[in-house]
């Protein structure tokens, strides 16, 4: 039976309220979560909010710890949950980042009208089921060694590009031009590469997917003409991560980090938490794997890319570059990140972990492709199977109140369990149907347990980070047809 939060929230606007940090002992920060009174009464259920004061504990964090509107239970901290630790006194955990590392989305443009795309969504999506491989411990077609995964490792999207997966424009317009200078392949297990190698190019099972999508409006056309989306256009959502090998990671680490607690006297209030200092051989080295981990998932999601423009092509009798199939962005969700913020007036380099959250920086900043500098970072928040989904753009107030940080989907209402009990796989199909959905899956338990029931409403999420002005609305997405893991 899930808990119910009886501690303390004091409210600080409208749309944010704050655990102080004279809540329970060893909180070294206020902890902070972004959402409205409706948002507030659905956190209060379960573990999110004590995950959310507990990540307040850790050493060297900055304040405050902060959660996201789409807040729920996770493994340590909450999914939605950013946390700050200082590089000189503060720590990493792999809690704040996941057991799927650089889990992240990804939009692919199309010069494609609704009207073109509508009478061939069935057939469509049929061709990308069978074509893209999903599933849990799908095989791949990218068969590899040892030595060329330790490649994959270190050089990201960047070695799927010089495979012939794609082209330097994704590159720049993806996260990290896809690619984390700190991976080091010897910090990474041989059974994670066990676990990598037959699955690059995989989506992977759970909430991952390929979605075909209808801008169904344009909210922001200042920034929607330099993002090239207009109403009508279709556009194809990925969704997926690191696969096994990133799951191996966590895993692995988590065990080294429990080790480390007592060697370096940490106390954390949930063993979830276990965690070492940044600077320390452990943390070192744990970053250099995640970061191995991260450039995995987003080799896998160019290679999806790939088999996703080459399957549209054949459908449409065409090619990929006479139907536009560009990249509009790719962020991540599960990852940590050394970043500069201002803290208390100053300018600090930080680690910055984000569980089930999205990057947002504001226009202007260097990071942000120069193709998009002058408006802001795209933000692409999935939604679930039947309703819809959002771009967003980043924004300079998320720099000031949640280290350039927003939502990064619906999040769960239901575990899968109570998913599968609340609906047949046949009863969601018919229902997404009924909605103008076609849907396809790798197993008919992996539609029931991701049922739109299941999540929380994507657009009161997206009111919420849009009204606290941390990212703000650019085109509404509805879907029509999706490819499930």
């Amino acid at each position: 039976m899930s808990s119910v939060w009886k501690g303390p929230l004091e409210r600080i606007d409208e749309f944010r309220w704050r655990i102080p940090k004279t809540y329970k002992q060893g909180m070294r920060a206020d902890a902070v979560v972004v959402t409205d009174s409706q948002g507030l009464e659905v956190a209060r259920d379960g573990e999110a909010l004590e995950q959310l004061a507990n990540s307040a504990c850790l050493p060297g964090i900055c304040q405050p710890a902060m959660a996201m509107p789409d807040i729920h239970s996770g493994y340590g901290f909450p999914i939605g949950g950013v946390g700050s630790t200082r590089l000189e006194d503060g720590v990493i955990t792999p809690g704040g980042i996941g057991f799927d590392i650089n889990c992240g989305v990804r939009l692919l443009r199309t010069n494609l009208e609704l009207v073109d795309a509508a009478p061939k969504i069935k057939s469509w999506i049929d061709r990308l089921y069978r074509d893209v491989p999903s599933g849990l411990g799908t095989r791949g077609p990218i068969q590899l060694d040892a030595s060329e995964v330790r490649r994959v490792l270190e050089h990201g999207a960047g070695w799927a590009v010089r495979s012939g997966y794609g082209t330097q424009a994704d590159l720049e317009c993806t996260e990290e031009g896809g690619r984390m200078e700190a991976a080091d392949a010897a910090a990474v297990s041989a059974r994670a590469m066990e676990r990598g190698m037959p699955q690059l190019g995989t989506m992977g099972s759970g909430n991952h997917f390929v979605e075909i999508q209808v801008i169904e409006k344009v909210l922001a056309p200042d920034v929607a003409k330099v993002f090239e989306l207009h109403q009508d256009q279709v556009v194809i959502m990925i969704h997926t991560g690191s696969r096994g090998l990133g799951h191996q990671v966590c895993t692995d680490y988590l065990s080294v980090m429990n080790a480390a607690l007592k060697k370096y006297n940490i106390d954390v209030p949930d063993r979830q938490l276990a965690c070492a200092p940044l600077g320390s051989p452990e943390g070192q080295r744990y970053f250099a794997a995640m970061a191995c981990a991260a450039n995995f998932a987003w080799a896998n999601r160019q290679c999806i890319t790939h088999w996703v423009r080459q399957a549209t092509a054949r459908e449409f009798g065409s090619t990929p570059e006479s139907l536009g199939m560009t990249l509009l962005y790719d962020v991540c969700h599960n990852i940590a990140k050394i970043e500069e913020h201002s803290v208390d007036g100053r300018s600090r380099k930080l680690c910055v972990h984000r569980k089930g959250a999205t990057r947002a920086f504001p226009p202007g900043h260097s990071d942000v492709p120069a193709a998009y500098r002058r408006v802001g970072q795209p933000v692409i928040v999935p939604g679930d199977m039947g309703r819809n989904s959002y771009v967003l753009v980043g924004t300079q107030i998320a720099m000031e109140i949640s280290f350039g940080s927003t939502c990064h989907g619906a999040g769960r209402l239901m575990s899968r369990n109570e998913a599968l009990s609340a609906k047949s796989p046949g009863d969601v199909r018919q229902s997404l149907a009924e909605a103008g959905v076609y849907a396809r899956s790798a197993s008919k338990r992996a539609l029931a347990e991701e049922a739109p029931e299941a999540y929380k409403d994507v657009n009161d999420i997206v009111d919420i980070t849009h009204k606290a002005g941390i990212s703000m609305k650019v085109v509404r997405l509805r879907p029509l047809g999706v490819v499930k893991g």
